[in-house]
């Protein structure tokens, strides 16, 4: 669960992230908003990249801002990026064991939970395949199996469905919608695919000139009209 109370970015005299105050406390999450709405700003905040102003986040209880980076990622915070860091010299295997070689290890050998991961994902047939030979949606797989290794808690997940089929898409839903179950980690999902939004995420926050717009059942929070006038360019 997050809870942020007051947080409050200031860049200059641009406030990124103005008194927002919210708790996420759903398995999927969404986040959403306009560009330059914040989004970004609040992910690096929650991943230790910018020190907010003023205000409180906690994680499952846990003082978050009182953490380093690297203490965050030891919590169970991961994070995956617009731009996939698949390291192409080595293969999804190796990949996924980089990571796990930094991060607490779970329960059991580290092969047999890299296998699970590379299992769950659906990349353990291609595991010794090389990143340079991976195509864009088994790059996206090796992120979220980046992200599951090694007893995640929270995982930031940045629009992860950006280029794909349909086809694809649809077996990222699955895949996302999943992940609480399969190792108990909540996740919290930036697209701008508003489908695939209200497919996976019980819960969306969505956020306008770093302020809250609205907090809510996903469903409700897209037909509320004040977020179709920001968001989706719905006259009111």
């Amino acid at each position: 669960m997050i809870e942020m109370d007051k947080l409050c970015v200031q860049f200059g005299g641009v406030r990124a992230i103005d008194a927002l105050s919210a708790t996420l406390d759903a398995p999927v999450c969404g986040l959403i908003g306009p560009n330059g709405a914040g989004k970004t700003t609040l992910v690096n905040v929650l991943s230790g990249l910018v020190q907010p102003r003023s205000g409180t986040v906690k994680v499952d209880g846990s003082d978050l801002l009182k953490k380093s980076p690297l203490q965050r990622v030891r919590f169970g915070l991961r994070r995956s990026f617009q731009t996939e860091q698949v390291v192409e010299d080595l293969s999804v295997w190796d990949n996924l064991q980089a990571v796990l070689d930094h991060v607490p290890a779970g329960s059991g050998p580290r092969l047999e939970q890299l296998a699970r991961v590379l299992d769950y994902v659906g990349l353990l047939p291609v595991a010794t395949r090389m990143g340079l030979r991976l195509n864009l949606f088994e790059r996206r797989l090796v992120e979220i199996g980046k992200a599951l290794v090694g007893q995640p808690r929270l995982l930031l997940l940045d629009e992860p469905g950006a280029g794909l089929t349909e086809h694809e898409a649809a077996r990222l839903r699955e895949l996302l919608c999943g992940i609480p179950d399969f190792c108990g980690a909540q996740v919290l999902l930036i697209d701008h695919d508003v489908d695939l939004i209200a497919a996976t995420c019980s819960q969306t926050l969505v956020l306008d000139f770093g302020r809250r717009l609205a907090l809510g059942p996903t469903r409700e929070v897209l037909q509320d009209p004040a977020v179709q006038a920001a968001y989706l360019g719905v006259s009111e």
